[in-house]
């Protein structure tokens, strides 16, 4: 199989991609996501004492009771949307099969969610991870923060750590997030004990699940019987890349791992996507923002 290719700077690609993400800043306002990105609710801020003429039914009676004196609650309105970004950068992420890697693709259409937020006045965070975390930040507004996420995006580490820790990803975005927010995860998902961390993260924000895909999930070169490693887990196998019955088993395996995944994000309202190496990242996550929301 190929090797880990290079990738082209993001941050030398920024003048571009701001170009090109104007459309997609627009659609995050008036598309899918539109409810979430201004007034999108209220939000508990605080007690105050109770004036005369305050509708009764916001009295706080717990702190009524606790202070002998009546209260009512405050809320405010929400103002913004808030984005975070989960990106895998597992040694799965980065074989190249065909003219970019599945790295190449998600930090693409991650650096075009990460621009588009900072276009919009949106707080953007991040995550990003192979077989350990290796960068995170809470959301902040500004240019600053921008870069600052782009460099880490173009930063893969040294020597990547076999295995991927998603799960652990997901939950560290959880216990970052302190309000509703917008997460997108690219990830091809080859690793196990992610499914609960998943719902959970999904029950407190709106969850965007992107799968990275490539031409050898769903087939491999017709080569005779060749050794082959997994690099996430150094595990070695001869697989029968010729045999017709081989050809169909591993297609009809990735199929139900796909099909396992879409349901289980139907089943917990998070939008599932797919996004191909060969796709152009603007042109999907321009659909993500455009079709018709399934969150319950």
């Amino acid at each position: 199989m190929a090797g880990i290719a290079e990738k082209e700077s993001l941050v030398k690609k920024a003048s571009y991609l701001r170009i090109v993400a104007y459309d997609l800043a627009e659609g995050m306002k008036s598309g899918n996501f539109r409810s979430l990105y201004r007034g999108q609710g209220i939000e508990f801020s605080g007690v105050r004492d109770y004036i005369r003429g305050d509708d009764i039914r916001s009295i706080d009676w717990n702190v009524t009771a606790r202070m002998g004196r009546p209260y009512v609650k405050v809320f405010e309105e929400e103002r913004e949307l808030q984005i975070f970004i989960v990106v895998d950068s597992s040694l799965s992420m980065q074989l190249k099969t065909e003219r970019r890697t599945k790295y190449d693709t998600a930090s693409e259409a991650a650096a075009l969610v990460t621009i588009a937020s900072e276009m919009n006045g949106c707080p953007v965070g991040a995550v990003f991870f192979d077989g350990a975390i290796h960068f995170s930040c809470a959301p902040r507004l500004g240019r600053e923060q921008t870069m600052l996420i782009l460099t880490r995006l173009d930063k893969l580490p040294s020597k990547g750590v076999t295995g991927s820790v998603l799960g652990n990803a997901l939950t560290g975005a959880g216990k970052l997030l302190k309000k509703r927010s917008l997460v997108f995860i690219f990830s091809d998902f080859r690793s196990g004990e992610w499914e609960k961390p998943l719902i959970s993260l999904a029950q407190k924000n709106d969850v965007v699940a992107m799968r990275l895909m490539d031409k050898f999930d769903e087939s491999l070169p017709a080569m005779g019987s060749v050794p082959f490693e997994d690099c996430e887990s150094d595990l070695t196998m001869v697989l029968p890349t010729s045999s017709e019955k081989f050809k169909k088993e591993w297609r009809l395996q990735n199929d139900s791992r796909v099909r396992n995944w879409q349901e289980l994000c139907a089943k917990h309202g998070i939008m599932p996507v797919l996004l191909n190496t060969t796709d152009e990242p603007l042109q999907v996550l321009s659909s993500v923002f455009n079709q018709k929301n399934t969150k319950k």
